[in-house]
């Protein structure tokens, strides 16, 4: 019997990276991101960030939104919506996400310059310890013509 390993996606690639850049997108992007949390955060990878007992992973992801704020809108970026997700109405039935959230940044180098801060990379070990899985897709705004045409 073959067991079918699950791929966890919790950090960009160096070519997704390279793709984003060559988009070529102007003016403001917003980061769609889907976030499964894990029940219990796991700080192992990062000793230094874990608190004196066990917290869940929501509460570690809250952890990460209060250390990454300030960092965030710093470089020109904030966070737009929040919210619990579920199961989809249109999708995969066997899919869940734990959280749904938008971040729009002013443009593709602000959030290039926010992703590589060394403050808020000080503090990412506690998204490591919170996220099971994620997605990340940086969406740009097509004016309504454009749809249309």
């Amino acid at each position: 019997m073959t067991t079918a390993k699950t791929v966890s996606y919790l950090e960009p690639t160096q070519e997704a990276g390279r793709a984003l850049v060559q988009r070529g997108l102007t003016g403001p992007i917003v980061m769609l991101n889907l976030l499964r949390l894990k029940d219990v955060a796991d700080y192992s990878a990062h000793p230094d960030l874990a608190p004196a007992g066990a917290i869940s992973g929501a509460e570690a992801f809250d952890r990460y939104i209060d250390h990454t704020l300030p960092f965030l809108r710093e470089t020109g970026g904030d966070i737009l919506f929040l919210g619990r997700g579920g199961s989809f109405l249109i999708g995969p039935a066997d899919e869940t996400w734990d959280l749904a959230m938008l971040i729009r940044q002013s443009d593709v180098a602000s959030f290039l310059a926010f992703a590589s801060h060394a403050g808020y990379l000080a503090g990412l070990g506690h998204r490591t310890a919170a996220v099971e899985d994620s997605r990340l897709l940086p969406l740009s705004e097509t004016p309504f013509a454009t749809v249309k045409a």
